[in-house]
């Protein structure tokens, strides 16, 4: 196996739902070797050898400690004493009262990184706030930007918010490594995702922030300039699938003859409500009526194809079927590995957004269940016999 940038670093990871775990599947996918400590009844998330759970925690392995017992919490002090970060995604207070704060890790590994990414950071007014994705989106006011056309907010269906929260979290985690390698010392990271998410709301931002003033939400309309027609539009059926859609931008006036020219030159095109880009936002209901009807005889990818050839901004709305096996640059970059169970079960798990000409990472293992590697952590990483392991259980320290 080819030496991966993270190899010799362990990291302890209490993290738990989505934005953590994120993080800490960053790091593992490079060669970290993370320790996930979790409790035995977890809240139920879904099957840990398929889908988002299998994602999340693979490359980890997995020990389940009863953090309300002072063996348990001793065993986790043991493995923060050979772990180079410690990671969670708690409220401010919890590791506080664990005594698996910064300042007491400290004192049982003087260069330690402790890594808080909070909702909202260990400081001011709401720092003992407890938070998720969407609360976040909430508060960051993507909810309220991402509207209906008739200003309804919508939001996301998903929560970028733990995306944020995560990338930033691996990123903190290899700006901490560097510094300790430079300087020798650990730290303390408190990072607010509430901030994170805040950091990349980008033009709205930087439009309060330099002009005094808040944006519309854009609904439908392009952010980037005026075009017309500018949407998403209804195509033919797929393999029985009904819901396919082409994304459509036609913006300058050679763009719009170029577009008129690829979708056959219909009669509508050339009436004088549609001349320049101004009428054609003006009447832009009935410009999308007209596109929609030539986009309901196509295929979403014989539209986007027939368009790109012409010049003109398109691109297949994808869903899941398309993401997983029929996008062609997913496939020739490989970004969906397969991994195994112990059983031989397959499954696909989304891939490594980059590629290092000096190693890159690897999914290395499926998720672990919870405490499916006790013997090994216990055993091999604490040197712990079998009968102190068993003495450990029957107390109610840990779980296997």
């Amino acid at each position: 196996m080819c030496a991966m940038p993270l190899d010799g670093v362990r990291i302890l990871d209490f993290t738990w739902v989505v934005a953590g775990p994120v993080a800490t599947r960053i790091l593992g996918d490079h060669g970290a070797q993370v320790v996930k400590v979790e409790r035995k009844d977890p809240p139920p998330m879904g099957n840990r050898k398929l889908g988002l759970q299998c994602d999340l925690h693979r490359s980890k392995l997995s020990v389940a400690l009863n953090m309300q017992h002072p063996k348990g919490v001793e065993l986790a002090r043991r493995l923060a004493a050979m772990s180079d970060i410690v990671m969670d995604n708690f409220s401010a207070r919890v590791m506080r009262t664990w005594g698996m704060d910064y300042e007491s890790l400290k004192a049982v590994k003087p260069d330690i990184i402790c890594i808080s990414m909070s909702g909202l950071g260990h400081t001011g007014p709401r720092s003992s706030y407890v938070s998720y994705g969407p609360t976040l989106q909430a508060l960051t006011g993507y909810t309220q930007m991402i509207a209906e056309p008739d200003g309804t907010p919508a939001g996301y269906g998903y929560s970028y918010a733990d995306m944020c929260g995560g990338y930033s979290g691996a990123l903190a985690a290899l700006v901490a490594l560097w510094h300790r390698r430079r300087t020798g010392k650990g730290q303390f990271v408190d990072l607010s995702q509430f901030e994170a998410v805040a950091s990349v709301i980008g033009p709205a931002l930087l439009d309060i922030s330099v002009n005094g003033r808040t944006q519309s939400a854009p609904g439908y309309n392009s952010q980037e300039g005026p075009a017309a027609p500018h949407g998403v539009y209804k195509c033919r059926a797929l393999d029985g699938d009904d819901d396919r859609w082409v994304a459509i931008s036609v913006g300058t006036g050679p763009e719009w003859r170029r577009f008129v020219t690829a979708i056959g030159s219909p009669d509508w095109a050339h009436d004088t409500k549609f001349r320049t880009l101004y009428l054609r936002m003006q009447n832009s209901a009935e410009l999308d009526a007209n596109v929609s009807r030539w986009t309901a005889e196509h295929s979403a990818e014989d539209a986007m194809a027939i368009l790109q050839r012409a010049g003109i901004a398109a691109g297949v709305v994808e869903n899941g079927v398309d993401l997983c096996a029929r996008d062609p640059q997913l496939k020739e970059r490989g970004f969906w590995p397969e991994v195994s169970t112990k059983k031989g079960v397959t499954t696909h798990v989304t891939g490594i957004p980059f590629k290092l000409s000096g190693g890159s990472g690897e999914v290395s293992r499926i998720a672990p269940e919870v405490g499916e590697d006790f013997d090994y952590v216990l055993g091999e990483l604490l040197g712990l016999g079998k009968s102190d392991r068993d003495e450990l259980v029957a107390e109610g320290a840990v779980w296997p």
